[in-house]
């Protein structure tokens, strides 16, 4: 079970953002973002289409540079290059809409190359864990494949496999589901389902309203770059405090 709101509440801070702001041009994408992501916490952040979501999430681990404010991960403040930040970037999963496997390594060598050329890890034993890995996100047959002869769900699960054997502190799923087939998007929320069930730290930006309702700890609901509000699940789909949210809700609830 996911440790409830209280206990997420208690937790240490693993990521802090003090007065985030990000501007492309004149476009103010994100506007004085303050939010504490605790450890074990599972956090779903949802909003139209251009609130900002995907630009927090990647400003997280620094894919995205900031125009002002900080980003902390462990009290640490993330540096906005060089080494300290590849450093630290190392330990803050990614899963990407389009999963970003390399097209001529096999999903194996996919999953193993970060725990070998980053972390130095021993070719057999990061062999090992990958394989590990797979067989956790249930692609463990696949492993000698290249991703083209993967499907699109499989793709993904292989790349939350990667990102999982960095051993992260926190994983960010930036709309994870997005680009597949229908049938294809319950097999891979599944496997984050399981990963917000072992308490792993996450932030997932999603259309997927009922994982949000039925795996997140807290709602952020964003809209025209702000946090608008959040909340529990429980709390936040039952009675959402801002028209803007309960607008929102009435369009995306079936």
């Amino acid at each position: 079970m996911p440790p409830s709101s209280s206990q997420t509440a208690t937790a240490p801070v693993v990521v802090r953002m003090e007065g985030v702001n990000k501007h492309y041009g004149s476009h103010h994408v994100l506007r004085d973002i303050e939010l504490d992501i605790h450890l074990g916490e599972v956090i779903a952040i949802i909003g139209p289409s251009g609130s900002g979501k995907s630009t927090l999430c990647r400003t997280i681990n620094r894919l995205e540079p900031i125009s002002s404010g900080r980003i902390l991960l462990d009290g640490v403040e993330l540096p906005s290059e060089g080494r300290q930040l590849a450093r630290l970037r190392a330990e803050v999963g990614m899963v990407f809409q389009s999963f970003n496997l390399f097209s001529h390594m096999t999903v194996l060598q996919n999953v193993m190359l970060g725990p070998v050329k980053v972390l130095s890890v021993a070719e057999q034993d990061a062999e090992a864990t990958a394989r590990r890995l797979l067989d956790r996100v249930g692609v463990g047959d696949q492993g000698q494949k290249l991703p083209a002869q993967l499907s699109g769900g499989q793709q993904q699960r292989a790349a939350i496999a990667r990102a999982l054997a960095m051993r992260p502190k926190v994983m960010l799923f930036d709309e994870p589901t997005s680009a597949l087939d229908p049938e294809m998007v319950t097999e891979v929320l599944e496997v984050m389902k399981e990963l917000a069930d072992s308490q792993m730290t996450m932030v997932v930006v999603t259309h997927e309203m009922a994982f949000a309702r039925s795996a997140a700890d807290r709602v952020i609901f964003m809209d025209g770059g702000r946090i608008v509000e959040q909340a529990p699940p429980e709390q936040f789909f039952a009675a959402p405090e801002s028209d803007r949210a309960r607008d929102f809700l009435s369009k995306v609830l079936h």
